[in-house]
């Protein structure tokens, strides 16, 4: 976790403040930056650490299950692919292997592209302040 004040202020305001496309972004970011550490307490065989880690990735993801649109029409294979990912972290946790989370980064990249690019699409169908739709 941050420890500094200011940096803490600035995180806090940067997710009051996102799109949810950008809370998306920032969600990827997140699972992977935990699952890159839980790589390397494992490689340290710190198994503790690397719970935590995996942890933490596994509640992104269900952040992302709770907060997917059921009616959307790629809702169902998200969930399938979200099942997928918390298997493949429970047993990189249980093995205490790398492998399936390296699937799980590289996963998490994807879908990071694919959330910005779909932000980008997003914006430019948009009006502008001051146009009319």
């Amino acid at each position: 976790m941050i420890n500094n004040p200011q940096a803490n202020k600035y995180l806090e305001n940067a997710i009051q403040t996102a799109s949810p496309a950008q809370l998306l972004i920032m969600l990827c970011d997140g699972a992977i930056r935990f699952s890159k550490l839980a790589i390397q307490d494992i490689q340290k065989q710190q198994y503790v650490e690397a719970n935590l880690h995996i942890n933490k990735v596994q509640d992104i993801i269900n952040e992302f299950i709770i907060t997917l649109d059921n009616s959307s029409p790629v809702a169902e294979g998200l969930l399938r692919l979200y099942d997928y990912f918390l298997y493949r972290l429970l047993q990189a946790n249980t093995k205490k292997e790398v492998e399936p989370i390296e699937e799980v980064i590289q996963y998490f990249v994807e879908l990071k592209e694919t959330w910005i690019q779909a932000a980008k699409a997003s914006n430019a169908v948009r009006p502008t302040a001051g146009t009319q739709a």
